[in-house]
């Protein structure tokens, strides 16, 4: 792990003296060669800085298999400048960059701590953007990467000035500025358990959203004396925040307690291990997609060490590991599916090494992503820090049509002006409106996963009768349990919410998010040329829950009716969530359905959504489409994906392009 010495003030009355190259991510692959090339370039704001920067382009995927030094090698790697990607392996080390330069939403998508990790090892010491994605922020100051909006620094870096911190660190929070001082949160939080201070915001009592309401229960007033829980607080307070529960996976748990044993020792112990749990979800499959050349530079094996340092880690510490099916290939269950089926609670909040954390939010608790320093810290802290966000209040009147689904309004969303200016970026979403009302539960876990890809600090629904229902029902939970844990939790009269963007969405028709990224939203109707298809994949966890497979089975069980099946040119997958998930086709017969219409089942897994299962493209010309949360290059394979609704996506293999679900042809065809 980086040993960064830190930014001290106290150290450095000079204040912070940057020594190295300063690179531009332009749209130009041309200006990036020259760069590359040993060439300089003269800053202007007329340069055409990249916006929109994935993790999925600072390091492509496969590449987390590793967490060390060798990372270095691979920043960039998967960077779009206009058609190409033209860094190549070990370029950005090579050129001695110690400044790396972008415009607005850097970091967007996942919360994987290797991608800025990588650009630690390759030697950049600070980046400079428009603006952030809130994970990928934090873990840049937890691994003491300093980060900056000021492009004014520029120059005077290449002059060879000494930058005073505390302009390195302004508009930051104070808990933000001290851990970038101390080097990285390990340092600080060292610091931090041998005073032990840690002091709530001075809030006094207010009106309150639901996530403000939940966050002040949440605030820790004194770790020692265990307590928790301040009146009230509000936007813009900073803080740590008390964990219920604590949730990583096998991409991240080695990569965590690697860093934790290598800066604590080995003889670390975990705070409250029964609140952590652990899943092998992601590289299940991984052998089935993995390519030969991958396959021969040793992933494969470097993919099972982490499943088997994550097992070790389990059992040393007495953690709950949900791993792989003893009778059958695949897991127990999406992390996400799994933590809402059986783990969350109303009114509770639950940090997860990944960033469609949110998932949970549908009944009505705070669930976010953080990255492997912050999920490590926790694990012996019990907490992390929070700066309050706003909230904005998201409304959708209306009812939905019978073939629009949640997945179509939160596409329609990402296109809305509030979403395109980045209002939306880092902060709490709650949902609400006549169609949220009407969906249940698994609808709602679509529109508060996909939190992540608004930007957001995380997304939740208001509890209410369907809430209760459903801790009944897939819980077995007591109604009066059920009723006492939403009674409380909604938000208060004259709570303040920084926007309160309203959409009808009985305007909304199917749509699509054409490739490159899941805001290229588009109506089915409004695609100009038929979209062929060479790949139908129903799976992730906003694909994988029960309601997304009756979908599914409605689409094709109507089309069997017809006497039609699967286009034989669409090679169709269709990939349960959770154990519980495939059961439940089982006992609705939809396994059967599936079968016979000619698409695959597969057991539960992450699977094609992280590019490490069936369902992943192979070459750039297929065409894929999908209901995974982001198309982002190369996150499931190096062709193009499109992203689609079940329904979209069942009528879509059916058909061998992409149209829409249309319910009353189908009823017609079905009928007797």
């Amino acid at each position: 792990m980086p040993s960064a010495t830190g930014h001290r003030k106290g150290s450095a009355s000079d204040g912070v003296r940057l020594t190295g190259r300063i690179l531009f991510l332009t749209e130009d692959p041309t200006l990036l060669e020259r760069q590359l090339s040993g060439e300089d370039l003269e800053w202007s704001p007329a340069l055409r800085l990249r916006s929109d920067i994935s993790t999925d382009e600072i390091l492509p995927v496969y590449r987390m298999y590793q967490f060390d030094e060798r990372l270095g090698d691979y920043p960039y790697e998967r960077l779009r400048a206009g058609n190409q990607f033209p860094i190549s392996p070990g370029a950005v080390r090579k050129g001695g960059f110690v400044v790396s330069v972008s415009a607005s939403r850097r970091g967007k998508g996942s919360s994987r701590e290797h991608a800025p990790l990588a650009e630690w090892y390759a030697g950049v010491r600070l980046v400079i953007a428009e603006s952030f994605e809130r994970i990928y922020r934090e873990n840049c100051h937890n691994l003491g990467i300093l980060t900056s909006k000021d492009f004014g620094l520029i120059g005077r870096i290449r002059r060879g000035d000494a930058i005073p911190f505390a302009e390195l660190v302004e508009g930051l929070d104070p808990i933000s500025a001290a851990i970038i001082e101390h080097g990285g949160l390990f340092a600080f939080a060292a610091a931090r358990m041998r005073s032990d201070e840690t002091v709530p915001p001075p809030t006094a009592p207010r009106p309150q959203t639901l996530g403000e309401k939940i966050l002040a229960r949440h605030f820790v007033v004194n770790a020692a004396a265990a307590r928790v829980g301040v009146p009230a607080v509000k936007p813009g307070d900073s803080g740590f925040v008390r964990t219920d529960l604590r949730v990583s996976h096998d991409y991240i748990t080695g990569m965590a307690a690697g860093m934790l044993q290598g800066y604590l020792g080995r003889d670390v112990r975990m705070n409250d291990p029964a609140s952590i749990v652990l899943f092998r979800d992601h590289l299940t499959f991984l052998d089935e997609a993995i390519t030969p050349a991958r396959r021969a530079t040793g992933l494969l094996d470097a993919a099972h060490s982490l499943a088997l340092a994550q097992q070790h880690f389990a059992a040393e510490h007495g953690i709950r590991l949900h791993g792989d099916q003893p009778d059958r290939k695949g897991s127990e269950g999406i992390n996400h599916n799994r933590v809402l089926e059986s783990y969350a609670n109303p009114g509770d909040f639950v940090v997860s090494a990944d960033s469609h954390a949110p998932h949970a939010g549908a009944i009505g608790c705070i669930a976010i992503g953080v990255g492997s320093t912050a999920m490590a810290g926790s694990w012996i802290t019990r907490d992390v820090h929070v700066v309050v966000p706003e909230t904005v209040r998201v409304r959708f009147t209306g009812r939905v049509a019978s073939n629009v689904t949640a997945k179509d309004l939160v596409l329609f969303l990402l296109r809305h002006p509030a979403v395109k200016a980045g209002r939306l970026v880092g902060r709490i979403i709650e949902y609400d409106g006549e169609a949220v009302a009407r969906f249940d539960i698994d609808e709602r876990a679509t529109l508060t996963n996909m939190a992540a890809e608004l930007g957001a600090f995380t997304g939740l629904v208001v509890p209410d009768h369907v809430t209760i229902d459903y801790l009944r029902s897939a819980r077995g939970m007591s109604g009066e349990r059920a009723a006492a844990l939403c009674s409380d939790l909604r938000p208060d009269a004259g709570a303040t919410y920084s926007e309160s963007p309203t959409i009808d969405a009985s305007a909304v028709r199917p749509m699509v998010a054409l490739p490159g990224d899941p805001g290229n939203g588009i109506c089915v109707d409004e695609l100009v040329d038929d979209v062929r298809i060479d790949i139908a994949f129903g799976g992730s966890c906003t694909g994988s829950k029960a309601s997304d497979m009756d979908m599914y089975a409605r689409v094709f069980a109507a089309a069997l009716a017809a006497g039609k099946r699967i286009d034989p040119r669409v090679q169709c997958y269709i990939q349960a969530g959770s154990v519980a998930v495939r059961q439940h086709c089982e006992a609705r017969g939809h396994l059967e359905v599936f079968h016979a219409v000619g698409a695959r089942f597969l057991e539960p897994g992450c699977g094609a959504c992280c590019n490490a299962g069936p369902g992943v493209s192979t070459a750039p010309e297929q065409v894929t489409v999908s209901t995974i949360n982001r198309n982002f290059p190369g996150r499931s394979g190096p062709g193009q994906v499109y992203l689609a609704s079940p329904y979209t996506l069942a009528a879509s293999a059916l058909a061998g392009k992409i149209v829409a679900f249309d319910p009353q042809a189908s009823e017609q065809t079905s009928s007797p």
